[in-house]
């Protein structure tokens, strides 16, 4: 990955915590589009996105295939480490899992901005707050809220339109018993 195409401003930097977080959802969105759950993730460097994924342990058959996981094992590519360096922020559309969380941590991720929370597993704010647990050798800063809204709006319509799917689907079932 060419990381000057995935810049987002003219002035190779950009600071602008909505406008990565669009990015986030924009992945996110592909993902739904994918029949994924529209998680989506990217990882930022000086104000260049260097990485991205979104939720695919469907098409991919891995369960560890998060938007989160996705893009730091893209990140570590891009630097040839398993360790990010200190400058590097995650933007993803949904608060990270227990799962991901330990990947955040361990790959050194420096601050951490979500949209939603994440009320059955989400580990910053819904369930438990382990992004700052003692025992840790790293911590992160974490942001909450950034375009909490369209981020819930874009789960809310995918979850809609597949409960709507699965009702079709038994109504023609029953129509052709």
């Amino acid at each position: 990955m060419n990381a000057s195409e995935h810049n987002c401003c003219d002035s190779g930097f950009c600071d602008s915590d909505e406008t990565f977080m669009q990015a986030a959802l924009d992945v996110a969105a592909e993902g739904g589009e994918r029949g994924e759950v529209p998680v989506g993730a990217v990882i930022v460097h000086q104000g260049t996105i260097i990485a991205k994924g979104y939720n695919q342990p469907i098409l991919s058959h891995d369960a560890t295939a998060h938007a989160e996981i996705v893009a730091i094992r893209q990140a570590c590519q891009y630097f040839d480490n398993y360790r990010l360096p200190a400058d590097c922020e995650l933007f993803v559309t949904l608060e990270p899992c227990t799962m991901c969380l330990g990947a955040i941590i361990h790959a050194r991720v420096s601050r951490l901005v979500f949209a939603a929370t994440e009320p059955k597993a989400g580990m910053i704010v819904s369930q438990q707050d382990f992004s700052q647990v003692a025992f840790y050798n790293h911590f992160l800063t974490v942001k909450q809220g950034v375009m909490a809204e369209q981020s819930r709006a874009l789960l809310q319509d995918f979850f809609r339109h597949r409960r709507e799917q699965k009702k079709q689907l038994r109504q023609q079932l029953r129509a052709n018993q």
